[in-house]
C-alpha cells in the first residue's frame, strides 16, 4: 500500500469514528440505542449525502465491516454454547421453520402486487426471510438482555435461520440459472451441511478445549487472544472455501472454544474488537442508504416496512408460543426479529450477480434494513407494554384454550 493509499485509509478511519463517536455521545446523552448512531453516522458520510461523499475508499470499508460480523456472531458464540442450543432446539426450529414460509410467502405477494417479475417476487420473499443476527445480537447486549430466557431463544432462532439461509441461496441459485427446482440437489446440499457440521462441532470440540488449555500454561494474554484468532479465521476460510456463511462458521467455532476453561479470559480479549469492528459494521450499513431510492420507491419501502415488522411478530409469536413458551417470552422474541439485515444484502446481491432481478430491489433492501434496524430497539423495549396490551384484549376463550394446551405440553414434557 502506498503511503497516498494509506493516508487515505486513515483519513477514511478518522472521519468514521470521530463522526460515528459524536453522533453515539449524542445518543448516549439522550439515552438512545448507540446502533442508531452508527447508522445515521453512515448516512451522513455516506455517497448519497449532499455535498460529496466523506469517504474515499468504500469497498475497503466494507471489507472492514465483514471483520465486525465474523466478530460479532463470535462473541455470540462464545456465550451461547452448544448446551443452551439443545434447550431451545425445539422452539427455535418451529418458530424459525413458521417465519420462513410466513415471509416468504408474504414477500412473494407484495412483489406480484407491485407487479414485479416472478424472479423479483420471489428473491423479495426470501430476503425477507431472514432476521439480522448481527442487529440482533448488537442490540440485546447494548440494552444488557443478552441472558434473558427470551434472548436464548432468539439466538437460537437465529442460528437455525442462518442455516436455513444457506440453502435458501443454493436454491435461488439453481431457478435463477435453470428456471426449475432441482430437488436431488437440494437433498445433496442438506446432507453435505450435516455432516459439516456434525464433524466439525466433534472434531472441534474433542480437540479445541485441549489446545487452550496447553496454551493457557503460557499465561499470557497475548497468546492466548492471536492463538484464539487464528482459530477463528481459519475455521472461517474454511467455511467461505466450502461456500457457507462465515457468520455460520464464526458463531461455531465460537460455540466450540465456549466449552474451553478459559472461556471469560477470551470473552474479556476479543469484546474491544467486536465493539471496534461492528462498529464500523453499522456504520456500513448507514453508507448503503440512499434517500432519493427511497423517496422514489416509498410506498413498497413503506409496505415492505409493515410486513416484515407484523409478518415476523406474529410467525415468531406463534411459533413460540405453539411449543409452550409463555405469552412474554413468545411476544419479546416476535419483536426482537422484526428486521432484516446482512443476509438480506447477500440475497439481494445474488440476484443481481445472476442478472435475473431488478435494479430497484437491492436499495429497496437497504432502506428497509436501514428503518426496521432502528425499530428494533424501540420494538424490544416495548415489547412487555404491547405483551399487556394484548392480554388485555384477548377473548377469555381463546386465553383459556391456550392455558390448557401450555399445561398439556408441559405434562407431557415438551418444552
Amino acid at each position: 500500500m502506498s503511503s497516498e493509499h494509506t493516508l487515505l485509509f486513515i483519513q477514511d478511519l478518522a472521519i468514521i469514528m470521530t463522526i460515528a463517536g459524536f453522533i453515539t455521545i449524542l445518543c448516549r446523552r439522550f439515552n438512545q440505542p448507540v446502533v442508531i448512531g452508527y447508522i445515521i453516522a453512515g448516512v451522513i458520510i455516506g455517497p448519497y449525502t449532499p455535498p460529496f461523499s466523506l469517504i474515499y475508499n468504500e469497498e475497503t470499508i466494507l471489507t472492514l465491516a465483514e471483520l465486525g460480523i465474523i466478530f460479532l456472531m463470535f462473541s455470540l458464540g462464545l456465550e451461547f454454547n452448544l448446551r443452551k442450543l439443545s434447550k431451545v432446539g425445539i422452539a427455535a426450529c418451529v418458530a424459525a421453520f413458521a417465519e420462513i414460509i410466513l415471509m416468504m410467502w408474504l414477500g412473494y405477494e407484495i412483489g406480484i402486487f407491485f407487479g414485479w417479475g416472478t424472479m423479483d417476487a420471489l428473491f423479495l420473499g426470501a430476503i425477507l426471510a431472514i432476521s439480522s443476527t448481527t442487529i440482533i445480537v448488537k442490540t440485546l447486549n447494548e440494552l444488557k438482555m443478552q441472558k434473558e430466557p427470551f434472548a436464548q431463544l432468539i439466538f437460537g432462532i437465529l442460528i437455525i435461520e442462518d442455516i436455513f439461509a444457506i440453502l435458501i441461496l443454493t436454491l435461488l441459485a439453481g431457478i435463477a440459472i435453470t428456471g426449475s427446482l432441482n430437488v436431488g440437489d437440494l437433498i445433496l446440499n442438506i446432507s453435505k451441511l450435516s455432516i459439516f457440521l456434525v464433524v466439525s462441532l466433534v472434531v472441534g470440540i474433542f480437540l479445541i478445549p485441549k489446545l487452550l488449555a496447553y496454551i493457557a500454561k503460557f499465561q499470557s494474554d497475548e497468546v492466548l487472544l492471536i492463538s484464539v484468532l487464528s482459530l477463528c479465521f481459519a475455521f472461517c476460510l474454511l467455511v467461505m472455501r466450502l461456500d457457507y456463511s462465515v457468520a455460520l462458521g464464526a458463531f461455531l467455532i465460537g460455540a466450540v472454544i465456549a466449552e474451553s476453561k478459559q472461556l471469560h479470559k477470551i470473552e474479556h480479549l476479543i469484546n474491544p474488537l467486536r465493539d471496534t469492528f461492528s462498529a464500523i459494521f453499522f456504520v456500513s450499513v448507514g453508507l448503503l442508504l440512499d434517500p432519493k431510492i427511497v423517496i422514489e420507491y416509498w410506498q413498497p419501502v413503506l409496505i415492505i416496512t409493515v410486513a416484515v415488522v407484523l409478518g415476523k411478530i406474529m410467525s415468531c409469536s406463534f411459533g413460540v408460543l405453539i411449543t409452550g413458551q409463555n405469552g412474554n417470552t413468545a411476544m419479546h422474541t416476535g419483536m426482537g426479529l422484526a428486521q432484516i439485515g446482512e443476509f438480506s444484502f447477500i440475497i439481494a446481491s445474488l440476484g443481481i450477480t445472476l442478472h435475473v432481478t431488478s435494479d430497484f430491489l437491492y436499495p429497496i433492501a437497504v432502506a428497509v434494513s436501514v428503518i426496521t434496524t432502528f425499530l428494533t430497539p424501540y420494538l424490544i423495549k416495548s415489547s412487555d407494554t404491547v405483551t399487556r396490551g394484548t392480554i388485555a384484549i384477548t377473548p377469555k376463550c381463546v386465553a383459556n384454550v391456550f392455558n390448557a394446551y401450555q399445561d398439556w405440553l408441559q405434562k407431557i414434557k415438551i418444552k
